[in-house]
């Protein structure tokens, strides 16, 4: 059985999810909202949504909310996307930053990880990069994302066959292997790379002590507000060190006249 949201509803549980997610829930996202929610409200023997968003709110454990961000957040993403970053960070970050570090260290943040693709990806440029010079080389690489289900299937590091086909084929043979029933697996050094962690982009401040090389925040300000998008983006700024660069999605882009980012092309930004 469908169940209806009434206005009122919808609007508590947008607010609800504006403010603690800066997803910005539009009247249009009601279906999809019901579409998405209405399986966990059956399982909790409730009838209406005044009824969940009351479960929610009282919620002393944290486990309504996680449950709620896992079943809302959009993660979608696959191999290669928008596979000209991937380029640009192996011809021109890398060789940019390297010599000008005589401590030997990347720092690399992949905000909004989903389920590992991307991170993976970033990995795998970082040892191809940096080849046998990779022992002594301090590489963080950062990966977070707020949907715990999405973490799961990233650490896990296992991927279909279909889904790694855009991967170059040196990359899949040099760091997948293959398990049964046409499965693959990211090989435990490309793993050992990442820390996969959940944060959520909302948080007033940033936990980190040092400051990043390189920043990846793709496809995931498109959910937000303006003011929500800008007061990341200031965070963002504040989060890069000197030199370092920021990535967005194709569709998205900042105001060059707010921050203190120097437009690059298209979707990369640099800290001057």
């Amino acid at each position: 059985m469908t169940l209806n949201i009434s206005e009122q509803e919808f609007q508590q549980l947008a607010q609800y999810i504006h403010s603690h997610y800066g997803i910005h829930l539009k009247d249009e996202k009601k279906t999809l909202l019901v579409g998405r929610l209405q399986q966990v409200l059956h399982k909790l023997g409730m009838t209406n949504f005044s009824e969940y968003y009351y479960y929610l709110v009282t919620d002393r454990t944290g486990n309504a909310a996680k449950s709620l961000i896992n079943h809302i957040s959009t993660n979608h993403t696959f191999y290669m996307r928008e596979a000209d970053h991937f380029f640009f960070m192996r011809d021109h970050c890398l060789p940019q930053i390297s010599p000008q570090h005589s401590n030997r260290d990347v720092r690399i943040w992949c905000a909004g990880c989903s389920s590992g693709e991307e991170a993976y990806t970033l990995a795998m440029i970082l040892e191809d990069f940096y080849g046998t010079q990779t022992p002594s080389w301090d590489k963080k690489l950062l990966a977070t994302d707020i949907s715990t289900q999405a973490l799961e299937k990233a650490v896990t590091g296992i991927y279909s066959t279909d889904s790694i086909e855009s991967l170059p084929a040196l990359w899949r043979s040099k760091y997948l292997r293959k398990l049964a029933d046409q499965q693959y697996e990211i090989l435990p050094r490309i793993k050992d790379e990442i820390l996969f962690r959940r944060f959520n982009l909302m948080a007033p401040s940033l936990p980190f002590k040092k400051k990043f090389h390189i920043i990846f925040c793709r496809n995931v300000m498109i959910y937000f507000d303006n003011h929500t998008k800008d007061r990341l983006i200031q965070q963002f700024y504040e989060a890069t060190e000197p030199g370092g660069y920021l990535f967005l999605g194709h569709s998205e882009s900042i105001d060059r006249n707010l921050f203190g980012f120097k437009y690059v092309q298209p979707s990369i930004y640099r800290k001057v």
